[in-house]
């Protein structure tokens, strides 16, 4: 039977089908809740769904003041949820590029293409702090030096598929205006706590950069953060029958944009949390939620589909509000998910450490470290407690682990072995970069370039949580030494 390592699905032996039963029971036994719950909702979603998430938010990330409700919209999940942004928040004429940390969580960029934006997504690496904001500046401000001298030249702004390149006049745009939209003349996509695939975490300092830069350039920052919840300390003897951790160890980017340097610099703010509950309960339920701004959370709210069909997943949404409301999510992702996928995680990386590290294999995370060691003042009178990354002591997290693979070895040949010879599904570092353009073979004398490439397909990724048992995930370890 194959093991496969490469799929990123919650088990289905942990999904919380008891609680999901009650919850079911509890809405449609009772037609004052099953009436609503099968009509079209409110744009937004259920208002007290709102308010669970709000205060569960609040709860786990602890920000200097509790997330209001009204910074809550609820969504089809963090895939569907990052299309209906870019029809709201950015213009295919307007919209200059979307920048994407790499490695990147390759199928979002489909969704930046079907929104009209291929050829036009770049990639930024990323070092141990997380994606390099110094990088990532130093390409806005080439863009933006090629944009004024465009419009100092009178060019049309038509795009340059043969460099890559892409010049516009900064009014132009394909969409009307609307009270409720603002287009960003750039969009940064990341998952910033145990990122797809790298597992990595930004650092703090990282993330107030990155906020201070969208600013600067006026881009919004669309946080994938799904994977926050699910987090353990980083080895077992660390562990020692301590609690699992239950409070983030680094403030979101949202709650940095909501409180650094006096707040946002306007009513939409330059960041989104993308939210989901497929990772915690099943990516059946198409759930998730988006927090922003009180002016970009309505914006969100008012796109075309839900302007037609009401609020995404309306029906199952209710569910999800009962097992926030009786704290069953709660305790089940602190009895069941983090017990059984640490468990998998310690299994997994003492298999690599026994069977690929002797052969020059490389295990790369940057745990988050879970002591405050910082406070950023928003100069509001509110203090935000931080933390930093990078502390072997530390947490781990997520669904991921990222190898490194010495010179003489090459991430997509060894995946195409394993599992031709092995049975074993592992991905290749090639499957997450963002442009062939930035990634390709060709030697064009950019030594910056060779080290990105050389990042990107020395790396391979497996999931540590979709195993059914931990003898799985030993074995899929010794095929791929074997391969």
């Amino acid at each position: 039977m194959p093991i496969n390592l490469f799929r990123g699905w919650p088990n289905p032996s942990l999904h919380p089908v008891p609680a999901l039963n009650s919850a079911t029971k509890a809405i449609l036994s009772n037609p004052l809740l099953s009436t609503p719950a099968l009509n079209y909702g409110p744009d937004e979603g259920d208002p007290n769904l709102r308010i669970e998430i709000a205060r569960w938010l609040s709860d786990f990330y602890a920000p200097p003041s509790p997330v209001p409700a009204s910074r809550i919209c609820i969504t089809g999940g963090a895939s569907q949820n990052l299309a209906c942004l870019l029809q709201v928040f950015s213009d295919p004429l307007y919209t200059k590029n979307v920048w994407m940390v790499a490695p990147t969580y390759y199928l979002a960029c489909r969704i930046f293409d079907d929104a009209g934006f291929a050829g036009r997504l770049k990639g930024v690496r990323e070092d141990e702090e997380g994606l390099d904001v110094g990088d990532l500046e130093r390409s806005l401000a080439a863009i933006e030096q090629r944009t004024r001298a465009a419009e100092e030249g009178g060019r049309d702004g038509e795009p340059n598929q043969n460099r890559g390149q892409v010049n516009f006049q900064p009014k132009r745009t394909f969409k009307p205006s609307r009270p409720w939209r603002k287009l960003y003349k750039h969009i940064i996509y990341t998952t910033p706590t145990f990122s797809n695939p790298s597992t990595k975490v930004m650092s703090l300092r990282r993330r107030e950069e990155l906020v201070r830069l969208a600013r600067k350039y006026d881009a919004l920052i669309i946080s994938d953060d799904v994977y926050d919840h699910l987090q353990w300390h980083v080895s077992a003897s660390a562990f020692h029958g301590a609690e699992y951790p239950d409070k983030a160890v680094v403030p979101r980017i949202i709650d940095i944009d909501r409180f650094l340097d006096g707040g946002p610099s306007d009513e939409f703010g330059n960041s989104v949390s993308n939210g989901s509950f497929s990772k915690l309960i099943g990516a059946g339920c198409r759930v998730g939620w988006a927090e922003g701004t009180e002016k970009l959370v309505y914006g969100l709210s008012q796109v075309g589909s839900s302007r037609s069909g009401g609020c995404p997943s309306q029906f199952t949404s209710t569910f999800i509000r009962e097992l926030l409301a009786t704290n069953a999510l709660q305790t089940h992702i602190r009895t069941v998910l983090q017990p059984a996928y640490s468990k998998r995680y310690y299994a997994l990386t003492a298999a690599v450490r026994k069977h690929l590290v002797p052969l020059g294999i490389s295990l790369t995370n940057n745990p988050a470290n879970p002591k405050p060691s910082a406070n950023v003042n928003s100069n509001n009178g509110n203090t935000i407690n931080t933390c930093t990354g990078g502390s072997d002591s530390g947490i781990a997290g997520g669904y991921f682990i990222w190898l490194r693979l010495p010179p003489s070895l090459r991430a997509s040949d060894l995946a195409k072995k394993a599992q031709e010879e092995e049975d074993l599904m592992i991905a290749g570092g090639n499957l997450f970069k963002v442009s062939q353009e930035d990634y390709d073979d060709s030697d064009d004398g950019n030594s910056e370039k060779r080290r990105r490439r050389w990042r990107i397909l020395k790396g391979l990724s497996g999931c540590v949580l979709h195993g059914r048992r931990r003898s799985d995930l030993r074995k899929g370890l010794r095929g791929l030494r074997d391969s």
